[in-house]
């Protein structure tokens, strides 16, 4: 399906973004990527940062999609936690390879990890988005969510954020390594692995 001018402009600038970066792209260099005029440009979008604002609302529509899809838990870390804890351990795999697979594969979210990454550095708000996608957001949810998973275990005197950190640090790596690996599916394996192995270890699964 060919897509409509206002989804091109805002696809092609992010792979700019991702490229050279949110700063050091102007809108001129959009309008030559896509061999258009600046006029043309600004009858979709009236500035660089409406750009931007779109683009952070799709990666919330693609979350709120990917949810819905895989009918992951949400609601309250209480009801997520006993979602998780009842869940089949197949099924928290399938959970975070999707994850894994959206900031690895799919193009939209994968540019977007990319000019984060460069971006982090330069800009103060580019650094908090950083973490609250790739970061420190993502050590906070599972901090609270693992703290609801553990009450139930009597003998458990874990550190939630410790296993929060012991949980992401893996899958973190695995993320920063993807670009430049040659055996992408390998890290997809090891992933896998992980989550099988931490689950057990953390008695979230029998076995």
């Amino acid at each position: 399906m060919e897509l409509s001018t206002k989804e091109r402009i805002l696809q092609e600038a992010l792979k700019l973004f991702s490229q050279n970066g949110y700063m050091a792209t102007s809108m001129n260099d959009i309008a030559k990527k896509l061999d258009v005029s600046k006029a043309a440009l600004y009858k979709h979008y009236t500035s660089k940062q409406e750009i931007f604002d779109s683009i952070l609302e799709r990666m919330e529509q693609m979350d709120r999609d990917r949810a819905a899809q895989y009918q992951m838990p949400e609601g309250t870390f209480t009801k997520m936690a006993k979602e998780y804890n009842s869940a089949p351990l197949e099924k928290i795999i399938l959970f975070s390879e999707v994850q894994f697979r959206h900031w690895t594969e799919e193009e939209f979210s994968c540019e977007f990890r990319k000019m984060l990454t460069l971006e982090q550095f330069r800009s103060p708000e580019m650094g908090a988005l950083y973490q609250k996608y790739l970061g420190e957001g993502p050590i906070n949810y599972m901090t609270e969510l693992f703290e609801e998973m553990l009450k139930d275990d009597e003998n458990s005197n874990q550190n939630p954020k410790q296993v929060a950190l012991d949980f992401y640090g893996p899958i973190y790596l695995l993320i920063s390594m993807y670009d430049g690996a040659e055996e992408k599916e390998e890290l997809v394996r090891l992933l896998k692995e992980h989550i099988n192995r931490f689950a057990r270890q953390q008695g979230f699964v029998e076995g």
